[in-house]
């Protein structure tokens, strides 16, 4: 390709997102153009583990993995109930990790929370040593962030915000988070007046639980929504300093999950939103060096040595679910 075009193709996807043209501005040669993301596996449901009988101690719903890749990254999942060394080792090889939606309980030994806290732990000391290393936290993975920031003490209240799409009430001053800094207006506009994000939630965190666990000067919110019964809830945060993000909503279900009788939005400004939410995360992981160390090693990591098993045809939560066994 002549250089000119070449100028001209990296100008339009700048244009398509101006988060690309600040990453690329700031970061340069030092983006990590292979990324691979990690994500948490998580308890088998009770509806999965009735519907598939057999081994399975653990799934991820393809949805998520999907949203990763369609930003251009691919997948690693994350294994639960494991040591201290292994969560330090596969961190030191992925670019970021994503913390799922679901249904599990925090208070489960060698469960999600305990696993998600390890992880959490290891990114903070990342973070604070200057190694840029992203997390994602949609839903109970958003409930989780706040869980472990405050010292494993559960300052959730309960909601009902169940198959809702719904806009996003935008702070103030959430042009000062890194999050929004960079949206454009055009999706400021359909995030603040269409029905985008897609809830599904019992329990919430508002801005009184933020401030009893002490972590209010910690974490910055950028929006707020209110569930069935009109209570206000935080709907998306940041952490103050390191490369933390929580959603309430599921920005990945916009463009991935298509189960009858839920309300998630499918229109083009829908997936927009959702394509948004990913391309923004996973650029937050180009932006350190982490690698396998060699490539047979990351090919025994990928999510492509497990095969996808088509779980709404049963009547699943989730059109498509990678089921695991024990590890």
């Amino acid at each position: 390709m002549r250089p000119a075009l070449v100028f001209l193709a990296v100008c339009l996807s700048c244009l398509a997102d101006p988060a690309l043209l600040v990453a690329a501005t700031k970061h340069g040669a030092k983006l990590n153009s292979r990324p691979v993301i990690g994500i948490l596996t998580q308890e088998i449901s009770y509806q999965l583990k009735e519907l598939y009988p057999g081994p399975y101690n653990a799934y991820l719903a393809a949805s998520y993995v999907k949203f990763i890749e369609g930003a251009g990254a691919r997948v690693a999942p994350i294994w639960l109930g494991q040591t201290e060394a292994y969560y330090e080792d596969i961190l030191g090889k992925v670019n970021g990790v994503l913390l799922p939606g679901g249904a599990a309980w925090f208070n489960v030994t060698n469960g999600y929370a305990e696993s998600a806290e390890k992880i959490y732990n290891i990114a903070t000391r990342l973070n604070t040593n200057g190694d840029y290393f992203p997390i994602w936290g949609t839903c109970l993975g958003f409930e989780v962030l706040l869980y472990i920031a405050s010292n494993r003490k559960d300052y959730r209240f309960d909601c009902s915000s169940k198959n809702r799409a719904v806009p996003l009430e935008l702070t103030n001053d959430y042009r000062k988070s890194r999050l929004f800094r960079n949206a454009s207006e055009n999706l400021v506009n359909v995030l603040e007046t269409e029905n985008v994000t897609w809830n599904y939630h019992r329990f919430c965190f508002n801005k009184q639980s933020l401030r009893e666990a002490q972590i209010s000067e910690d974490y910055r919110v950028m929006s707020y929504n209110r569930d069935e019964s009109n209570k206000k809830f935080i709907s998306t945060l940041e952490h103050v300093t390191h490369p933390f993000y929580g959603v309430q909503f599921h920005p990945e279900k916009n463009a991935y999950e298509w189960r009858p009788g839920k309300n998630v939005p499918h229109t083009q400004n829908a997936i927009q939103v959702s394509q948004y939410f990913a391309n923004f995360f996973v650029n937050e992981a180009r932006k350190n060096q982490h690698s396998f160390h060699n490539k047979s090693e990351e090919n025994a990591a990928l999510i492509y040595n497990y095969p996808a098993t088509f779980t709404g045809q049963k009547g699943a939560s989730y059109d498509v679910c990678y089921l695991f066994e024990k590890r």
